[in-house]
């Protein structure tokens, strides 16, 4: 395969671009995608035989089973670094081996209903948080030390809903090539 044919296969909506200004629109909206993405998973998911969740996206990449579960851990991670930028001053995040963590055994676990439960909780209490953040507090920055840089609030819930729509399309991938490339 062609580096662009991988490329397209890792990134099928493309890279998060941060946008010049960020609306108040475009945050409603990243919220909203938020606030959707465990019934948009779930309802792609919940006919898929164990064997189906063993589909990978792209050659190797993760299984549909455990881009679910890497969702679930991400945006466990997401709403506490939301938590500490809101109550403390420009913390700096602790990054976590997300590539590890896909290979534990409650990222390979066929069966996806406890995690789409934690989904659903965990994307509710998201949503509250970040609908009754004020114009302030969305310019709070936490440090991600693995990328060596600042991170803005609004900034970041772009960059959660567009992490929504790149898993939610790389599940919709791997079904659609039935995880053969």
């Amino acid at each position: 395969m062609t580096p662009e044919v991988l490329y397209s296969l890792r990134f099928p909506i493309g890279e998060f671009r941060k946008p010049k200004q960020i609306s108040t629109s475009m945050i409603a909206s990243w919220i909203t995608t938020i606030e959707q993405f465990p019934k948009a998973v779930e309802d792609i998911t919940k006919d898929l035989s164990a064997e189906a969740l063993r589909w990978v996206y792209r050659p190797d990449g993760w299984t549909i089973k455990q881009v679910v579960h890497h969702c679930a851990d991400s945006h466990m991670n997401s709403l506490i670094r939301f938590k500490l930028a809101l109550t403390e001053d420009t913390p700096t995040i602790r990054p976590y081996y997300e590539d590890r963590w896909a290979t534990l055994i409650d990222g390979n676990d066929d069966n996806l209903h406890d995690t789409l439960l934690l989904l659903k909780g965990l994307h509710a209490k998201l949503g509250k948080l970040l609908r009754h953040i004020s114009d302030a507090e969305l310019s709070k920055e936490f440090i991600h030390p693995e990328h060596g840089k600042h991170f803005r609030l609004d900034e970041t819930i772009g960059i959660y809903a567009w992490h929504c729509n790149h898993h939610l399309a790389h599940i919709k991938q791997a079904i659609s090539n039935k995880g053969q490339f």
